[in-house]
């Protein structure tokens, strides 16, 4: 990973909840703390890297929307940035608060980025314990940002500097309170840049040692990823970028292909998302661009 890489994806991603909290109704996913993770000037920066790059995207909605920059950045980030994000942030919250209603105690979140879960939800302040996994940088810049938004640390909230993608330690999570307790962990917008070996290594580690009940929200791409167009091209252009960026994607999963990998850590499928049904959930009856992306799938596993 590149010095700033993780920093600058964490950015982007806190940008496009902020604009949907800003600017879109209705809410599917309302993070009103991000806009305050972000300075004036990279908002802006950030909005005009989007408008500028617009023939990348669409040259059609460049030329049509050429005198309406507003417009440019309103499809730019509801075509292509803001829908898996906001619709996986809105599922995995949605099944969190309803394990901490069953008995989960510890809530782990890897590639944490910018998440701003602990501080949306002060009320679970003395009954879950939230602990943070991501990259030593991204951390850091995180740390920067609250203290610029004079946002203090809640004391229910652990951060666990570590390269998850490169090897987990469950000793690290351990030293920072972790314990033997009905556990969700959280996986969004990570699967899909790691090899498929890489994947089920890594869920075996979290689940080796964590008790029945414990549980699993991730995200995956679906053996289409690498073939499938999607609306205005918008998949192709994500993994176009991600290529681009020095980050490319690895991984894609059929269904059996996914159940076969948790199943060998002991897990089974309590609910699965295909495309068609997140947009139902999710996206139903908008009068926008925002639409469930193709490819993209949302899964939650329980430990048997």
């Amino acid at each position: 990973m590149k010095q700033n890489e993780s920093s600058l994806t964490s950015l982007v991603s806190a940008f496009s909840r902020a604009f949907h909290s800003k600017y879109d109704t209705p809410k599917i996913f309302d993070d009103f703390i991000a806009k305050d993770l972000i300075s004036e000037e990279e908002f802006s920066a950030i909005s005009r890297n989007m408008i500028d790059g617009i023939q990348f995207f669409n040259k059609d909605i460049a030329l049509r929307y050429k005198d309406s920059p507003e417009e440019t950045l309103k499809w730019i980030t509801q075509v292509q940035l803001s829908p898996i994000s906001l619709a996986r942030s809105a599922y995995c919250e949605k099944v969190l608060l309803n394990e901490v209603k069953l008995g989960v105690e510890q809530y782990v979140i890897l590639g944490a980025g910018l998440d701003t879960f602990g501080y949306r939800y002060p009320e679970l302040n003395n009954s879950l314990k939230i602990f943070e996994i991501d990259h030593p940088v991204t951390q850091e810049f995180k740390k920067k940002k609250l203290a610029d938004a004079q946002l203090n640390i809640p004391n229910n909230l652990h951060f666990v500097s570590m390269d998850f993608t490169n090897k987990f330690s469950m000793q690290d999570l351990i030293d920072k309170g972790f314990n033997n307790k009905k556990t969700l962990f959280s996986l969004l917008g990570v699967s899909y840049y790691l090899t498929k070996e890489e994947n089920a290594n890594l869920i075996y580690h979290l689940f080796t040692n964590t008790p029945s009940g414990s549980s699993f929200v991730f995200d995956y791409a679906d053996e289409k990823l690498f073939v499938e167009k999607g609306i205005s091209n918008r998949v192709e252009n994500m993994v176009k970028m991600a290529s681009a960026s020095g980050e490319p994607m690895k991984s894609s999963f059929t269904y059996n292909e996914i159940e076969s990998m948790l199943q060998k850590s002991g897990l089974l499928i309590y609910e699965h998302l295909s495309p068609t049904t997140i947009n139902e959930f999710f996206f139903r009856d908008r009068t926008d661009y925002l639409s469930a992306f193709e490819t993209i799938h949302f899964i939650h596993a329980v430990k048997k």
